[in-house]
């Protein structure tokens, strides 16, 4: 007869145990084989498998519950990454971030989320600003920073598109990247590679998947930083969406000798 009582490595319980020093999940009482495998496999395997701080690991596992709309589990995970060293502005400017990728639809519930955590852990709201541009330089800005990340293709793909869709590419300059990507709190690295990590988590999003990952290289999170990120997210996202994203780092920055 199969073991009903597998016991958690040391990795994971001294992860766990840190990252919820409130206790355990109430699945250890119903379902404990799951609870053992689940966190055997997320906080051993997985969290000790490449090189991310912790901290950005759990950075990009808030944002990929976003993209999945995993509300319940987001607010366990944001009350872990606050225990282990994400601060609330860092975790706000996540949420804010993901309205330009999943859209506020999903991100409406996000946000009340993120503020009924925040406040109970006795936070005051709202936050200190983080914009960095004026109205009128949204664009400019956004314009300025999608350049930076992507290069020459920017201005190419602008003049290549037909006049009644250049709006959309307006938007994305002013509203994608000069409203949430040019904020405070995050770094340009980690926005773009969380931007990575919804594309992924979200699924459909092949084309933009692709590009996000040569943008990632573009601004120093190499192939391996994009492999680790994959790894982590991992036991949130499922196989599936992962291999999706793996595919997308291999077009866009194939391993060595291909």
């Amino acid at each position: 007869m199969a073991p009903t009582n597998r016991a958690l490595t040391d990795a994971a319980r001294e992860r766990h145990d840190r990252l919820f020093p409130e206790g355990g999940s109430g699945l250890a009482r119903t379902d404990p084989e799951f609870v053992e495998m689940f966190d055997n496999f997320a906080f051993d395997r997985i969290a000790g498998h490449g090189s991310l701080p912790e901290e950005l690991r759990l950075k990009l596992i808030l944002a990929a519950l976003i993209a999945v709309g995993a509300e319940a589990e987001y607010r366990v995970m944001l009350g872990a990454a606050l225990n282990g060293g994400v601060t609330p502005v860092e975790a706000k400017e996540i949420v804010y971030q993901a309205a330009a990728y999943v859209g506020q639809g999903r991100v409406y519930a996000f946000l009340h989320a993120t503020n009924d955590v925040l406040t109970a852990r006795g936070v005051e709201l709202p936050l200190p600003p983080q914009a960095t541009v004026a109205q009128e330089d949204r664009w400019q800005a956004g314009w300025d920073l999608q350049v930076q990340i992507f290069g020459d293709a920017i201005q190419a793909g602008y003049d290549a598109a037909a006049p009644d869709e250049r709006h959309l590419r307006d938007r994305l300059a002013d509203n994608c990247f000069g409203d949430y990507q040019t904020r405070s709190g995050l770094d340009t690295p980690t926005r773009e590679l969380l931007t990575f990590c919804y594309l992924v988590a979200l699924g459909g999003a092949d084309p933009q998947a692709r590009s996000h990952a040569q943008g990632n290289a573009n601004v120093g999170n190499d192939r391996g930083v994009l492999l680790d990120a994959l790894t982590t997210l991992l036991p949130w996202i499922g196989y599936p969406r992962t291999l999706n994203g793996l595919a997308a780092v291999n077009a866009a920055l194939p391993p060595e000798g291909n």
